[in-house]
């Protein structure tokens, strides 16, 4: 990545690092929706996880400046390792201060270590690079230990909150749309979404599945041509694009909360239902394709291993966990599908078949006599369609 520098300074002199505008938000999934290509990033968000990283990759971050520190120790997260690998400088632990000290729509200056609003030093962090990184992943790793046993006692904790949920399917919403015996492919940002979108599109033609966007996951199905059925999530996380692509919008909400979810909707003038669990979007999404029948339920961008549970995030692992253990082989990662798919008839055997039997059928008429008034008949007919089309022609 090309990266902006600052070539003039007051007396002549260059000034060295990334200059861009400021793009500032605590939480980094509503600052990509926002952040244009040379922007630098300003967000607060401890154990920076990788599908936020990708985000931040795919907008073109000029640099990515972290309040708070990118690899706590507490389990190696993905995120730090995917920005320092696109070439995108990454400063963390510059504190707090820094959403006071620089307003969205600022231009400001990163030099090593070191942000500059015009000649004023506004904060000072840690540089990381991918020297730091890895060690700082190596270190983490020792912190898995801990991280497993409090995630024991969170799934305790989860069960005991969403027994009823989990168990029977209490406050799973209704829905217009009709889900049972039916395949349904949920879309989540995460880990290789486009690309495995992109391949299951033989699939999705054949099979005619529903197509359930989670999140950011809406616009992911948008981006690739089709349009969401069902959109499920925090509607926070969700665009004006694709809450009004028509598709059936599901929002989730806390228990208790009475309508707050569905504010933005309302604005908009979008029905929606509400889904009150203190699951995240995606396993809501997998439990209401679950609950309501579907035959099969196909996963992008979902998370599958030990290592991308804890990359969401402990608060959610529990969740999640449960959440795969009640929908068991019904669910399918989309790279199984990806290996596993084949068309039942392709474009070229098909081709292959029409040719084999026209040669079959001139082979029969060429050592039949009764054949050669049929090939005269069929020679002229030829002859007189090249003719009507060489007309249209001239």
């Amino acid at each position: 990545m090309r990266l902006a520098t600052l070539r003039r300074g007051r007396r002549g002199h260059t000034l060295s690092g990334v200059v861009g505008v400021a793009r500032l938000d605590r939480r980094t999934a509503n600052l990509t929706g926002r952040l244009a290509a040379g922007d630098i990033a300003i967000i607060d968000h401890v154990d920076l996880d990788r599908t936020s990283a990708e985000a931040l990759v795919a907008c073109r971050a000029a640099a990515v400046v972290n309040a708070s520190p990118s690899v706590s120790g507490r389990y190696p997260n993905l995120g730090p390792e995917v920005l320092v690998a696109a070439g995108i400088p990454l400063v963390d632990r510059v504190g707090q201060e820094i959403f006071a000290a620089v307003r969205d729509g600022a231009t400001i200056r990163l030099d090593g270590d070191t942000l500059y609003l015009g000649d004023t030093t506004v904060a000072t962090g840690i540089r990381q690079t991918p020297e730091s990184v890895a060690e700082a992943m190596e270190a983490a790793k020792e912190g898995l230990s801990s991280q497993l046993e409090a995630f024991a006692a969170d799934t305790v904790a989860f069960m005991r909150r969403e027994r009823a949920l989990l168990l029977d399917g209490d406050g799973v919403p209704e829905t217009r749309t009709e889900l049972s015996g039916r395949h349904v492919v949920v879309v989540v940002r995460g880990f290789d979404d486009r690309r495995d979108l992109a391949a299951l599109r033989p699939y999705i033609r054949e099979y005619r599945p529903v197509l359930l966007g989670v999140d950011g996951g809406a616009d992911i199905l948008l981006d690739a041509g089709y349009r969401p059925d069902l959109v499920v999530g925090e509607l926070t996380q969700v665009s004006d694009r694709a809450l009004r692509c028509g598709a059936e919008v599901v929002a989730r909400a806390l228990p208790g909360d009475h309508g707050g979810a569905l504010d933005r909707v309302r604005d908009l003038g979008v029905p929606a239902l509400a889904f009150p669990s203190t699951g995240s979007s995606e396993d809501l999404a997998l439990l209401l394709a679950d609950v309501r029948g579907a035959a099969l339920i196909v996963g992008v961008g979902t998370h599958a291993t030990l290592t991308e549970f804890l990359d969401r995030g402990r608060e959610v692992m529990a969740s999640t966990f449960l959440t795969r253990l009640r929908i068991g082989g019904k669910l399918v990662d989309a790279k199984a599908v990806r290996q596993l798919y084949r068309s039942r008839i392709s474009g070229g055997a098909l081709l292959l078949l029409v040719l084999a039997a026209v040669v079959a059928v001139a082979a029969a008429l060429a050592v039949s006599a009764a054949g050669d008034p049929l090939v005269t008949q069929l020679t002229e007919a030829w002859h007189r369609v090249v003719s009507w089309v060489g007309g249209l022609i001239r």
